[in-house]
């Protein structure tokens, strides 16, 4: 309890409900429009999906490019329960898609993990395929057409809800024993199995998780929308959201966070220069990649004491003074 209430914590609390409270009361005034607050709600659920992602790739080092299709089955299971089962809580139906998803990552992690680099991301991306054929042909949910009629009930504060309690989660995970071994298999396999760690162990473990929040992004994505349907969870989005996690930097948070909200409001902002905004933000990628290919963050977290940079203390004055 002690930690929790400490100087570090204290002040990111009050950041969060600040911010919170700022754009809650700019939405509720109407000085931001239902558009930006689409926008808004979206960058948050993105976030959801780019710090998971970046458990598997950056803090565990595997390569996926199938969290499109765990998002998909999330968005998709929750939706239908929705429409059939009026009674169900909107949140038990995101909570109930979210562990569909995780039981199909464990039955697709399980033979996959065993395989390393280029050949687990192969799978991965044929396994996103694979569902989005499926859904396709799947009358039940609407087919090639997509499903309407998805009941509108994600929210601005919902979605802020379950981010937040997402990226504390995954938190604090990664700063747990779990976590730390987790690490070390991406630094070096080998090394970690001879230390007595489980890789394939851990590695399921970041895979299932990631693919349980892809999931809840899912679900909170299909109830913002109401309507969905496979092409909206294609290879395209998969890079998309592995895009957020090498922009923002493999094995930061801060920088999942950072580059969701960037990328996702980038291509908006620049809509009125027409085409151009589609060179314009592959070329902002390129030049990070050459000049900073480690990512904005690289695998640092944002930290107070970029503040006490910046702000001199009294020893330092002090010693000018003299």
């Amino acid at each position: 309890m002690k930690n929790l209430f400490n100087k570090k914590n204290i002040c990111i609390i009050v950041g969060v409900l600040i911010t919170y409270g700022v754009l809650f009361g700019l939405i509720s005034a109407n000085v931001i429009n239902s558009y930006y607050k689409g926008i808004i709600t979206f960058a948050l659920i993105n976030v959801i999906l780019a710090v998971s992602l970046n458990l598997i790739v950056g803090f565990t080092g595997q390569l996926c490019l199938g969290h499109a299709g765990f998002m998909s089955i999330g968005a998709y299971v929750s939706a239908i329960i929705t429409q059939k089962a009026h009674n169900m809580p909107f949140v038990a139906s995101i909570l109930i898609g979210a562990v569909v998803a995780c039981i199909l990552a464990a039955l697709v992690g399980y033979p996959t993990l065993k395989l390393t680099g280029d050949y687990f991301a192969i799978t991965t991306l044929a396994f996103c395929q694979i569902i989005q054929i499926v859904i396709m042909n799947i009358d039940t949910v609407g087919g090639a057409r997509g499903l309407t009629g998805i009941p509108t009930k994600t929210t601005f504060t919902v979605a802020f809800i379950f981010m937040i309690a997402s990226i504390v989660i995954i938190k604090n995970i990664i700063n747990s024993s779990q976590g730390r071994a987790m690490l070390s298999i991406r630094e070096n396999e080998i090394a970690a199995e001879s230390m007595g760690i489980n890789a394939l162990k851990y590695k399921m473990m970041a895979f299932v998780i990631a693919a349980f929040f892809a999931g809840l992004a899912g679900g909170l994505y299909a109830h913002y929308s109401g309507y969905i349907k496979p092409d909206l969870f294609d290879f395209n989005k998969s890079i998309d959201y592995l895009t957020f996690v090498v922009f923002g930097g493999m094995g930061s948070l801060s920088g999942s966070i950072i580059s969701a909200i960037m990328l996702t409001f980038l291509p908006e902002l620049l809509r009125s220069m027409g085409d151009f905004r589609m060179v314009i933000y592959p070329l902002a990628l390129i030049l990070l990649m050459i000049f900073r290919p480690e990512g904005l963050f690289g695998d640092k977290e944002i930290s107070l004491k970029i503040f006490g940079k910046l702000i001199p203390s009294k020893k330092s004055d002090d010693r000018e003074e003299a």
